[in-house]
């Protein structure tokens, strides 16, 4: 294992708001710049610039993507320990330097684990130090134990736990200890078995086992109860009411977004683990804490943005702390608290944002005869991206950054030979360090300092523009300035395609900023794409806002990511939820599609959130020789999201599926389009959403088409998708977005963030390559600016529209399909009929790379793409 550990100083942002949102766009410096770490901050891919104050510790094997999950203080209060994706860090707190690091991958019996979502406990038992959390991989879970003497990580060993049906993982989450009649006991909720379990710490046998609410996060103890925080909520029992699946079984939902109804608080006897109480709480509860004189505990609701404060001895909620950086201003939700610390001296609640990259201070109310006054919120401290843990000691405070600075790490210093003997530079995305943020605790006139900071961070200004009222008798514009004036838009046509990075595709045009040496999909394997790149806008300065496709979905679909995917991202434990098929993912306002219904738009989704039932056994030749053959579809798309369903275009194949060719997509969408333009009138929805995956490819798997044939494919379907709307009586009123949903099955020289994206419309402009650094949800943002609805949270309401992407000026404009140079069936051979790399790489291909869109190993993949384009060519990996 390779470690890379970095401490830097900061340098605070001074960022002045100098953007008027108007057609002509007046910029931040950082919007016409790639996106990328400068001196001064580093652009996140979504509206979002991050510098954290204090110091910041930054390490990680640079070959993985790490994330810092949560952290805990050492009961010798001279280390602190770090709860990591792939184990735990020691960080001496006199020299703020790594001093250990246990990572599973070094030890064979734990070598398919990873640590789960949060709630690493250090105790001393028997004069011996212990740290604990949870852990789960594989078909395994179990709760580590590590010893730890001082200087280093003794021994390692763990408590196993089985899943219980429906579960795929009993996944422990929060571990607790609590010494009762001399015994120590571990206290632990298991997120897959819906349990709380009660183990003696001596011989690790459970006591007893109770059951939860759904998907149990954090726990707490207060004399003889024990709470427990449910992520959705309580248990199923009146299937009247609105439900969905969450993987492992369902959960009450929103019957308008489909998201989870409530969370939930319960209450167990602590010597018998029976259910006493059930409370209410917001959405997607997670961390909880108590105060030292045991009254009140505290709860922080990820999608509610609120803190939930409970009085422990009439277990009943007193209040309700609102948190969010901007919902108080302007009742804009997304700040996605998750982590809690209390300072009980200074009656200081600390609430680490995600969303917001920031600490929330909070200064508590009194309770006093059963009363508690109005707490308030006294600032906000910047810190890396999506802060996940606090601990306070000694005035310093600790915070674990989950995203830290993102996906920047160089797959190679020195990787493409260049023209003229030189070597290039990529990026890719699964490889990122993680850190932790040390901040002297501020007084209140530096806490007023980092508040600014933290608002000009997040670009805070921008939202009072997005609020400004429509104006009366605002003249018709492709994007309206303000939100509800009008557009010369009225239908709005949304393609997500899968995974590509710009250079991938982009690089061999000249005009860009591509690198044509990392390009492997270029103009002879997608000269559709390379058609309207030119003849529209290139884009060469564009981002997706997620690193995988279950981020990717919900950044295309809602324009921001829930707590529950950040915890998951990259383990995956419950689900890979790109289809949209687990309510836990949903954030509180749902998606892009019931925005538009809940503003009386008409709507048709393509592939997107459902499943297609059909016949498994057909595999991708079957399914193309009956497509060729035109025999008559038999299947249908299934969605756990009700309100969906009947706007569902029922034999559209879903985003999860490429065994079924672009073509089937591209003729479906096409047969429903005509059959609106034989309509009288315009009865063609305002806001239409097609997935089309196959440019993901299956590798080199055999039984599917070669990779080049897939991204083909899936080429010409767009082309024959464009060259339908062109040639419709509706083009004058229509515009097409493009995007990809990640960038993660290639490499950049940019960022691995960078990816393509297309605006197709008679008022686009055209023949130019724009600069500006517009990301996913710019294009959300655009979507909705067109369609006059609001946005959905705060990031999406600080996006910058794509002002720069259209004109005022109407153009005469049709496409015609250019067709396919390779041959859509050029099949990949045969595994016997391989040698060498060549079939080592096809097993690979279908035995670990590929399962399904996403669900192999992506590094690999990424391998086999190249090696399939390239040969022997050097790979842009580290040595």
């Amino acid at each position: 294992m390779r470690l890379f550990l970095i401490a830097c100083s900061v340098v605070l942002v001074n960022v002045t708001p100098v953007f008027s949102q108007k057609a002509s766009g007046e910029k931040f410096p950082f919007e016409q710049n790639a996106l990328q770490s400068t001196k001064q901050f580093t652009v996140m891919p979504y509206n979002r610039l991050v510098k954290s104050a204090g110091k910041v510790i930054t390490y990680g094997d640079p070959s993985l993507e790490n994330h810092a999950l949560d952290l805990c203080l050492l009961p010798d209060k001279k280390f602190i320990a770090i709860e990591d994706r792939y184990g735990i860090a020691i960080i001496n707190t006199q020299t703020n330097k790594m001093a250990e690091r246990w990572v599973f991958t070094k030890e064979n019996e734990w070598k398919d684990l990873m640590s789960t979502y949060s709630g690493i406990t250090s105790f001393v038992y028997n004069e011996k130090t212990f740290i604990t959390w949870g852990a789960a991989g594989g078909s395994n879970s179990a709760i580590m134990i590590a010893e730890w003497d001082g200087k280093k990580i003794k021994t390692i060993s763990g408590i196993k736990f089985q899943k219980t049906d429906p579960a795929d993982l009993a996944l422990p989450n929060q571990v607790i200890v609590n010494t009762e009649d001399g015994i120590l006991y571990l206290y632990a909720v298991l997120n897959g078995n819906n349990q709380l379990v009660k183990i003696n710490f001596d011989n690790k046998k459970i006591t007893w086992t109770a059951q939860t609410g759904v998907a149990p996060y954090g726990l707490c103890i207060v004399k003889n109860k024990v709470y427990v925080t449910n992520w959705a909520g309580p248990q199923v029992k009146d299937t009247t009411l609105e439900n969905a699946g969450t993987p492992w079984g369902s959960a009450y939902t929103n019957p308008v977004t489909g998201s989870t109804r409530e969370g939930s608080l319960s209450v167990f006897d602590i010597s018998n683990g029976a259910l006493k109480n059930e409370l209410a709480l917001g959405l997607h509860p997670n961390a909880i804490i108590k105060t030292n004189d045991d009254r009140l505990l505290y709860m922080a609701n990820a999608n509610s943005d609120n803190i939930s404060v409970v009085d422990v001895e009439q277990e009943k909620i007193i209040d309700s702390i609102n948190t969010g950086l901007f919902s108080k201003t302007y009742s804009f939700y997304g700040s996605s608290p998750n982590g809690l610390f209390l300072d009980n001296k200074s009656n200081t609640l600390y609430v680490a944002n995600g969303m917001d990259n920031a600490i929330a201070v909070v200064k508590t109310g009194n309770y006093v005869a059963g009363k508690i006054s109005a707490a308030t919120i006294t600032g906000y401290i910047p810190t890396e991206a999506y802060p996940s843990g606090i601990i306070l000691l000694n005035r310093r405070m600790y915070v674990s950054n989950l995203e830290a600075k993102g996906a920047r790490i160089l797959s190679e210093t020195s990787m493409i030979k260049q023209p003229g003997g030189t070597f290039g530079k990529a990026y890719s995305i699964h490889k990122e360090l993680t850190s932790v943020s040390v901040i002297p605790v501020p007084d209140q006139v530096q806490l007023n300092r980092y508040t600014t900071d933290v608002k000009k961070l997040n670009l805070f200004y921008r939202v009072a523009l997005t609020n400004a009222p429509a104006r009366k008798n605002a003249l018709p514009k492709a994007v309206p300035e303000r939100i509800g004036e009008p557009s010369l838009f009225k239908h709005v046509i949304y393609i997500i395609k899968e995974n590509k990075t710009y250079d991938q595709v982009y690089g061999d045009i000249a005009q860009g900023r591509g690198d044509k040496n990392l390009c492997i999909y270029g103009e002879k394997i997608t000269p559709n794409q390379h058609r309207l790149a030119n003849d529209f806008s290139l884009m060469d300065n564009y981002y997706a806002s997620g690193k995988s496709s279950a981020e990717g979905h919900q950044w295309t679909d809602a324009a921001m990511v829930s707590d529950y995917v950040e915890r998951n991202v990259r383990a995956w434990f419950r689900s890979y939820p790109h289809r949209q098929a687990d309510a836990l993912v949903y954030n509180k306002n749902g998606f892009i599609w019931n925005n538009a219904l809940d503003h009386g738009k008409k709507v048709r989704i393509y592939g997107e959130a459902c499943l297609t039932n059909y016949d498994e056994k057909k595999n991708w030749t079957a399914i193309y020789n009956g497509y060729i053959a035109h025999e008559k579809m038999d299947w249908q798309n299934t969605s756990t999201i009700a309100r969906i369903r009947p706007v569902l275009s029922p034999q559209y194949p879903d985003c999860d599926n490429i065994s079924f060719t672009d073509q089937l997509r591209a003729d479906v969408f096409i047969d429903e389009w005509k059959k609106f333009e034989e309509k009288e009138g315009d009865q063609l929805p305002d806001l239409m959403v097609l997935s089309l995956p196959v440019d993901h490819t299956a590798g080199t798997s055999e039984n599917f088409p070669t990779p080049r044939a897939m991204v083909a494919d899936n080429d010409l379907a767009l082309g024959r998708i464009i060259e339908t709307i062109t040639h419709s009586r509706f083009w004058d009123s229509a515009v097409v977005f493009v995007t990809q949903d990640d960038s993660q099955s290639g490499w950049d020289h940019i960022s691995s963030y960078r990816t393509t994206g297309l605006i197709i419309s008679p008022y686009s402009v055209l023949n130019k390559t724009i600069h500006t650094n517009y990301n996913q949800t710019s294009m959300v943002r655009t979507i909705e600016q067109i369609l006059g609805i609001p946005p959905m949270n705060v990031i999406d309401a600080a996006a910058l529209p794509m002002f720069d992407c259209f004109t005022g000026e109407k153009h005469t404009y049709s496409f015609q399909t250019i067709a396919n140079n390779i041959p859509l069936n050029e099949m990949n051979k045969p595994v016997a009929q391989l040698k060498g790399k060549a079939k080592y790489y096809a097993k690979l291909s279908a035995n670990v790379a590929f399962k399904e869109v996403d669900n192999g190993n992506d590094n690999m993949m990424n391998k086999i793409l190249w090696f399939d384009a390239k040969g022997n060519d050097k790979y842009p990996e580290s040595k």
